[in-house]
């Protein structure tokens, strides 16, 4: 066990009565502080971060700019911290991204047209009901929009392209004449944000949260849309985990979340109005960051629209961190 002999906080002396265990850090990523000597009589110390690694060797920081070895004896601060995200993350990993959430929110109908997704639900949420455009349609760009609009009027649904903010084909698409779909109703502008399972799981549950596989009735004691029900429980595949909270025999909360490529994909949070202020929907999270590193994920994906700022809160104090931006266009 790696443990260090002292705690340093910061703008504090140091102290040598609070141990530091290092080893439920390893495989995460980390900030640590050790003391590297003495300058003037002073203690110097020197940051890491990085991904923590331990093996025979020892303990190793690895950093953008090359390996940290750890003396755990001269360790006085260890913190686990947020995955390093790219302040503005590459198109493959968008489009892998954008993919995955597509998957773990099935749409009734899904059809390729080229590399483009034309989805439909009967109208329940954008994201199941719009052309997820990503990559070559394989069709000039206004045929592939003329495709769109064909698509919705046979399903019933309002003509509408799902599409990465400043990515290639939002601007051809712009460029066709289509504009924000202003008054969708969930937000037209959303964000993407993704986090470590283990740094939510940490966080408190303070009522029991059961995560069944298959939903309890009261999960969908609120009124949903008859074709919501196809795209929330999708009959195993991908895995789908139907968080409940409860509290002195009543239901407070739930969440989705969903299994796909090493991602949990979360959706459908919501805590009952009498039950708001007491952390339930920070339990719900972390009861499914448990569920999915139980089933051997590593991050969490959700998508929130940009102007549920309180929604936004809870997820940063989690650590959740923004990857891209989408938004819906429609014909002008």
């Amino acid at each position: 066990m790696y443990r260090t002999g002292y705690v340093r906080e910061v703008g504090a002396a140091v102290r040598n009565d609070i141990p530091v265990n290092l080893d439920r850090l390893v495989g995460r990523r980390v900030s640590i502080r050790q003391r590297v000597g003495e300058h003037g009589g002073r203690p110097r110390f020197s940051d890491a971060v990085g991904d923590l690694t331990a093996s025979a060797a020892g303990l190793v920081v690895h950093t953008r700019r090359g390996p940290v070895r750890i003396d755990p004896a001269a360790v006085v601060a260890a913190r686990a911290v947020p995955p390093a995200v790219p302040r503005r993350a590459g198109l493959a990993a968008i489009v892998a991204l954008e993919h995955l959430c597509a998957d773990a929110w099935p749409a009734a109908v899904d059809e390729r047209l080229g590399e483009w997704r034309l989805r439909a639900a009967g109208g329940f949420t954008g994201r199941a009901n719009s052309a997820l455009a990503l990559g070559d349609p394989g069709t000039p760009v206004p045929d592939a929009l003329a495709a769109v609009v064909d698509f919705a009027r046979r399903h019933g649904i309002r003509p509408r392209v799902h599409v990465p903010v400043g990515s290639p084909w939002d601007r051809a698409v712009e460029d066709a004449g289509w504009v924000l779909n202003a008054d969708h109703a969930a937000g037209a502008e959303v964000a993407v944000l993704v986090g470590e399972l283990a740094a939510v799981a940490e966080a408190p549950v303070p009522v029991p949260v059961e995560l069944p596989e298959r939903p309890d009735p009261e999960w969908f004691r609120e009124p949903y849309p008859p074709a919501a029900r196809a795209v929330l429980d999708p009959g195993g595949t991908p895995p789908v985990g139907f968080g409940i909270a409860r509290a002195d025999g009543q239901v407070v909360g739930r969440v989705r979340a969903c299994l796909v490529g090493g991602h949990v994909h979360v959706a459908q949070l919501h805590t009952a109005e009498a039950a708001r202020g007491r952390g339930i929907g920070t339990g719900l999270l972390a009861a499914a960051a448990t569920w999915g590193l139980e089933r051997g994920a590593q991050w969490m994906v959700l998508q929130v629209a940009l102007k549920n700022s309180g929604a936004r809160s809870l997820y940063a104090r989690l650590g959740m961190v923004e990857h891209h931006r989408y938004r819906y266009l429609t014909p002008c």
